[in-house]
Formats: structure tokens, sequence, C-alpha cells
């Protein structure tokens, strides 16, 4: 929608005070002039005046991201995240609701930086459900200290965010963990680091070429055993399984004229049948 708009960016780590800086320097726009450039968006998708609207709301971004500083992430990626955000909201802002962009935009922001935060954060699963992602976002604003929860605080924490105890326990253990070094600092043979067991090897040329081989290999056998097939047969496979947007036993009955059940039997014995082509390649695999 906007790619071809030109914003600051923060390209080093260096560059991050500079680039807050230039975020000032953009006019905070009248709620006159809001409308007017989000009506000349919505109704003409004049880029330029959505460039001006992202532009006069960079400074919030700046300040929202700087509450999810301690989580450790880096205050450039954050900024970064909150920026498609706000794009986001722009986007959707419909400025005859009568709501000013900057609080529309908050919730699209926050949204983003919430999900760069789960996914990035140094701990994997630090939260699946919404009642653990409110639990991850407020147990450091909660804790009254950096000391432990005791058990009478843990289970107020828990009943204030409609979570179980241990769940509290456990977040917290999480949050007060620490960063373990990538590369142990010691020589002893004995001395496991990360940096032993994290190699990848899938970039290992014999290992790609070879991957790249059977990829050739199966792709070409899954070719000969739909070529074995009969054109209504190869149809209903390739619609059930092969696409991006796969279709339901119903979608097809009506294009062919019979019942679901009828389809469903056809792809059954179809996919028996690719399946006995398929066998010597799966073995030798």
């Amino acid at each position: 929608m906007m790619k071809s708009m030109t914003f600051p960016t923060i390209s080093a780590a260096g560059n991050i005070e500079a680039y807050i800086q230039a975020t000032k320097q953009f006019p905070i726009l009248t709620q006159e002039e809001e409308v007017r450039l989000a009506t000349r968006f919505r109704e003409e998708e004049d880029l330029e005046a959505a460039r001006q609207l992202v532009l006069s709301h960079l400074r919030l971004v700046v300040s929202i991201a700087r509450g999810y500083l301690g989580y450790g992430l880096p205050h450039a990626d954050l900024i970064q995240e909150g920026n498609i955000g706000l794009m986001k909201a722009v986007k959707r802002f419909d400025p005859s609701r009568g709501v000013r962009l900057v609080s529309f935009a908050m919730h699209w922001i926050k949204a983003e930086i919430h999900e760069y935060v789960l996914k990035n954060w140094r701990m994997v699963k630090v939260a699946t459900t919404k009642a653990q992602r409110k639990l991850f976002f407020n147990l450091r604003s909660m804790k009254p200290g950096s000391e432990t929860l005791t058990p009478l605080q843990v289970a107020d924490v828990a009943h204030q965010l409609s979570v179980k105890p241990e769940e509290v326990v456990e977040m917290e253990s999480r949050l007060s963990g620490h960063d373990l070094a990538l590369e142990s600092s010691f020589d002893d043979e004995d001395t496991f680091s990360p940096i032993a067991y994290l190699q990848d090897n899938r970039s290992e040329p014999t290992r790609v070429l070879e991957t790249r081989d059977r990829d050739h290999l199966h792709g070409e056998a899954l070719q000969t055993a739909l070529s074995g097939l009969d054109e209504r047969s190869r149809r209903i496979v390739a619609a059930r399984w092969l696409s991006d947007d796969p279709a339901t036993l119903h979608d097809l009955a009506a294009e062919f004229g019979v019942s679901a059940e009828r389809i469903r039997q056809i792809e059954t014995k179809a996919m028996q049948k690719m399946r006995s082509s398929l066998a010597p390649l799966v073995a030798s695999a």
C-alpha cells in the first residue's frame, strides 16, 4: 500500500538518537489537516497524503516503543515494528468517525509491537493464551519491587489477571531469567555452551545439493503419480491437496454434478493409487 513512500530509517544502532530527533521535526497536524489528508487518501488513494499522516505520528511510535525496552529488545527494532502498525492504522483510518488518528493508531502500534516481543523475546512460548499475554505484559509493572513475589502477592496477581497462580510463578521465573552466553569463556572441555549445539548444517554445500536433488526427484515422482490418474481424479486430488486454497467436497460435488460422498470415494481411490506409485521412492528415501 505504501511501498513507494520514504520515511526516516534507522540504518545503524548508533543512529537511533538521530532518528528520534528527526521524528520531532515533522509538524503535528491539526484535526482539520488530519481529516483533509485522510479523506484524500481514502477517496483518491493519494499516497502523499498518507505519507504526511504517517510522518506526523512517528514520534508517537517512538514514545510507545520506549515503554517496551524492559524486554531486552533493541529500541530501533521496536520502533520499526511500531511504524508498521502505524501504517496499518493509516490505511484503515476513517476520518468520518470523529476520532483522532493518534487514538486510533495507538491500538495498531501496540498490537504490532506486542507480536514482535512475543515472537522474538529470548524465551520460547512465553505466552500462548490471551490471559498469559496479559500476564506477560503486566507482571513487571505489578511487582512491588525486584524481589520474588510472595505466595500472597502471587495469588493477588493471579486473581487480578484471571490466570492460575502457577502461571504467575512460571512467568516471573522466565522474566527474571538471565541470558546465556553464546560461547563459553572457559577452556574446560567439559564446559558446554550454546555455540556447541546450535550449529545449523542446512546451508552446508553437500547437504544443499542433496536436498535439491531429493526435492527434484520427489517433484517428478509426484507428477508421475498424478499422470497415472484419470482427468477427474487428478482434478480432485489437485484441488484438495495441491492448492493454496483447498476445495471442499461440496465444492467439487457441485463442479462435477455428483454427491460429496462420491467425491470422497474418488479421492480415496486416487490417493491409494498414488501411494502405490510413490511407495518405491518412500522406501528408498
